[in-house]
């Protein structure tokens, strides 16, 4: 049984979303798969994918074969992920607390009347 990791196709007419999955490379489309790995949805404008990449190795390291869109796929999360993980440039630490200025109430004038 030769296993390849694609897409299937869901939602509505002109409105395609799609799940990625594991699944038998006989297996038709929409038909039986073995798990569900993650999504893709091409309408949205920014981040419309999301993988399980550990499952995604684990496949691979199986002998699955990725689809071309799903190996984009897998190389666009693998890229993000590396820059969720890389720190930003960490900030400067005070040890001293940071004192606000207080603005003086309403000074009281006295009138010598």
């Amino acid at each position: 049984m030769s296993v390849s990791i694609r897409l299937r196709r869901e939602g509505a007419k002109n409105r395609p979303y799609y799940k990625v999955v594991v699944a038998d490379s006989r297996s038709p489309r929409d038909g039986k798969f073995i798990e569900i790995i993650g999504r893709y949805d091409p309408k949205m404008p920014s981040h419309n994918s999301s993988l399980n990449v550990e499952r995604v190795e684990y496949w691979i390291s199986k002998g699955a074969q990725p689809s071309d869109t799903v190996r984009s796929l897998i190389k666009k999360n693998k890229k993000q992920a590396a820059t969720a993980e890389a720190p930003s440039q960490p900030e400067q630490a005070t040890s001293e607390p940071i004192q606000q200025e207080s603005s003086p109430a309403s000074p009281s004038v006295e009138t010598a009347s």
